[in-house]
């Protein structure tokens, strides 16, 4: 399993696309690094830019990045909307599969290190790859920014990690860090007033604003026993936020980075900012996306709102993604297209979903062809596929009958786990033809010396259990499907029952072809261990699936007569 490392560096240009490309392509030219999203902002003047890979290749590819930029980029010129201390602001690593933060943090002072040397530009650490408690924090750091860095410099208690307590001019400083995946997230206001998206992101952002006595602004401040401000918090944990006019938009915002989507989700942000602006005569228009967000996100977003409307959770997932997207307004600024802001649909292979990316036509002609793949196994998936298909619409349709408003819930659970049984099934359709061309490419290997006849039997036996233990999944997750389609069929909308009935029949067609191709594969394994655990699990599959076919089959006919 490969390590996958995120990283997003903030370079400080936004608006000439031919520094930002020399920079991004500083970023493409390393292999085994993709470059996911270049998000420029004219009225920040910054670009975010987000790319994933293995560890040691994100070092090599920011380290290339922030060497091109500090190269190109004059910050004694530049002028913007957003905090900034160097020609690259921030570079964080963020952990995505396989590695944990610790072994981040490792790779992020890796960076540093080499930054601080090679280049000589002054770095500090920061989250959880800070080497002290009060450099944690980013906007600590940063504190001052780029005008007051040569004065933090020649400070002893702000002596950089990395590199030379020298102020450059040019380059200014970059802080470097390992942190949990951050979602930068602007809500948009029907006001040009700062002032007022200001006093909204204070009354939200976690770190609230200083107590005063009288006026919110000018009035004095409260301090405790030891000095310090006395802080009245905002209402969200784990976000950070100010208020700024966009003069390209011509409206305020609410810029928000919520630094732990597990404590504040994105829609929790967006409903409670909601709340605070109408409590200060503001109205919210929408909401715009910096970077990528991951999935989860995006899908707990809209089952909050289509349970907010009473309809059921149990759509399909492009219908729950574009509910959040209307819901939260994030096509106001621009189209938002799933494939370029969600994370797992960028970095996605596109060989994974080869088949079920089909239009119907265009599959079925893909079966007929020569090609022995697709075959019986795909087909076995993709009927399981339907049948589950089937059950959920019985389910949403429930749900939606007029006075059975109290079971809405009920149906909808129904249908979340017949939607996700459906998603499992067509996966399953591509990877049954992916587990064929295994086989194939294990035959396919050379047999010329005693070595290699040994590798390709190795190969060949690894790839025919792959593609046993593929229709064994199918078997799995289609007999699943039969107990929520027996809940339809005797819960829920009567007039759709014989749509229940034929989802029965297309999970029993799945459970009885996914069986066939488990028997055929395991003519060719040599595992008697592994063949007969197979083949038993197989067989009691089977066996559970034509029970269960048949008594629901004699519920659907009674209900007929």
């Amino acid at each position: 399993m490969k390590q996958l490392v995120e990283c997003v560096p903030n370079f400080s240009e936004g608006r000439d696309m031919t520094i930002i490309k020399q920079i991004t392509d500083q970023i493409e030219a390393v292999e085994g690094v993709r470059l996911l999203d270049v998000d420029p902002g004219k009225a920040t003047n910054r670009t975010v830019v987000t790319f994933v890979g293995e560890p040691a290749a994100v070092v090599e590819a920011a380290f290339r990045a922030i060497a091109k930029a500090g190269e190109l980029i004059d910050m004694r010129k530049h002028s913007g909307e957003h905090a900034r201390m160097g020609a690259t602001d921030v570079c964080p690593l963020i952990p995505v599969a396989n590695i944990s933060m610790e072994e981040t943090v490792t790779y992020a002072r890796q960076l540093g290190k080499r930054v601080g040397e090679e280049l000589g530009f002054p770095v500090f650490l920061y989250e959880s790859a800070a080497t002290k408690p009060d450099r944690r924090n980013l906007a600590t750091i940063r504190a001052g920014e780029y005008e007051g860095l040569p004065k933090k410099l020649q400070d002893s208690n702000w002596q950089p990690d990395f590199g030379a307590a020298t102020f450059n001019p040019q380059s200014g400083a970059t802080v470097i860090g390992a942190r949990d995946f951050l979602v930068a997230y602007n809500i948009n206001l029907n006001t040009k007033s700062t002032r007022i998206a200001n006093a909204i992101a204070f009354d939200v952002r976690e770190a609230g604003r200083v107590k005063r006595i009288g006026h919110p602004v000018l009035g004095e401040v409260v301090n405790d026993e030891k000095g310090e401000p006395v802080r009245i918090p905002g209402t969200l944990k784990s976000v950070k936020a100010v208020g700024w006019y966009i003069e390209e938009y011509g409206f305020a915002q609410i810029s928000m980075n919520l630094t732990n989507i597990n404590v504040t989700s994105v829609h929790a942000a967006f409903d409670e900012v909601v709340r605070a602006a109408h409590e200060r005569g503001v109205r919210v228009t929408g909401s715009e996306l910096v970077g990528l967000i991951p999935l989860r996100c995006m899908l707990e977003a809209g089952r909050h709102y289509l349970a907010k409307m009473g309809r059921s959770e149990g759509v399909s997932e492009a219908e729950i993604i574009e509910t959040a997207v209307r819901s939260m307004g994030l096509s106001e600024l621009g189209p938002f297209d799933p494939k370029k802001k969600i994370i797992e649909f960028v970095i996605a292979d596109a060989a994974d979903s080869r088949l079920v990316s089909m239009d119907l036509v265009a599959f079925a002609n893909e079966t007929a062809s020569e090609s022995p793949a697709p075959g019986g196994g795909s087909i076995a998936a993709y009927a399981g596929a339907l049948g589950a298909s089937l059950g959920a619409m019985v389910a949403n349709l429930s749900a939606g009958k007029r006075g059975w408003e109290e079971q809405t819930a009920y149906f909808s659970e129904v249908a979340v786990r017949l939607q996700s049984i459906k998603d499992g099934l067509l996966r399953l359709v591509d990877a049954d033809t992916r587990a064929f061309d295994g086989i194939m490419q294990a035959f396919g290997l050379p047999k010329g010396t005693d070595e290699e006849k040994k590798a390709r039997s190795a190969a060949i036996q690894a790839a025919t259990k792959v593609a046993i233990d593929t229709p064994l999944q199918t078997m799995r997750l289609a007999n699943e499907s039969f107990e929520p389609l027996a809940a339809m069929i005797e819960k829920g909308n009567q007039n759709s029952i014989t749509d229940a009935g034929v989802g029965v029949l297309c999970a029993r067609t799945a459970v009885y072809a996914a069986w066939l191709n488990v028997k055929v594969n395991l003519g060719g394994l040599k595992d008697e261990v592994y063949k007969n655990a197979a083949l038993a699990e197989a067989d009691a599959l089977l066996a559970q699936a034509l029970e269960k076919e048949k008594s629901l089959l004699e519920k659907v006919n009674a209900a007929l007569k």
